[in-house]
């Protein structure tokens, strides 16, 4: 796994043997097994983590009780190339309400050879979180963030193969 930053962007790689088509499928379809279940802003256990897998959807968690924490939106969802998702998590690990203040995280899926896929992950905008976004970017790429998700797909794909 490879990682890089700027100021308001964090971007990470990795890269699977998968072809593009089935590692984008994986990503999508598998996010409840990517998804760590202490990573919960619910005041229960996480049963289900859900990637609704089209333009105007959401990413969200379920808890045990039924209740429901939404903190992404689909922005772009174009199979099996990328798809973008708004991150609705302000520093202090609350839902962000206005859409002005949200970051976005694109994840490109680009053949690496015939079998390969590498998987680029570009978390933008952090700016926009306001007062303490620093602290939103370091945590995200800290290795409790976006490196345990990538590391998880990578776990998971190569089960798949």
């Amino acid at each position: 796994m490879s990682s890089t930053s700027t100021d308001s962007t964090v971007r990470q790689q990795v890269t699977v043997a998968l072809p593009v088509d089935r590692a984008f499928a994986l990503f999508t379809e598998q996010f409840d097994k990517i998804k760590p279940r202490e990573h919960n802003m619910l005041s229960v256990p996480i049963v289900e983590s859900v990637f609704e897998q089209k333009e105007g959807g959401s990413v969200y968690d379920r808890g045990e009780d039924g209740s429901i924490c939404r903190w992404a939106r689909v922005l772009t969802y174009e199979p099996p190339t990328r798809f973008v998702i708004s991150w609705d998590i302000t520093p202090r690990w609350q839902i962000e309400t206005d859409p002005a203040r949200c970051s976005e995280v694109e994840v490109r899926f680009v053949a690496d050879g015939e079998d390969n896929t590498r998987v680029e992950l570009e978390h933008r905008h952090l700016d926009r979180h306001g007062d303490g976004w620093e602290s939103e970017r370091d945590g995200i790429e800290g290795p409790n963030g976006w490196p345990i998700y990538l590391q998880r797909f990578t776990d998971l794909a190569g089960a798949a193969e």
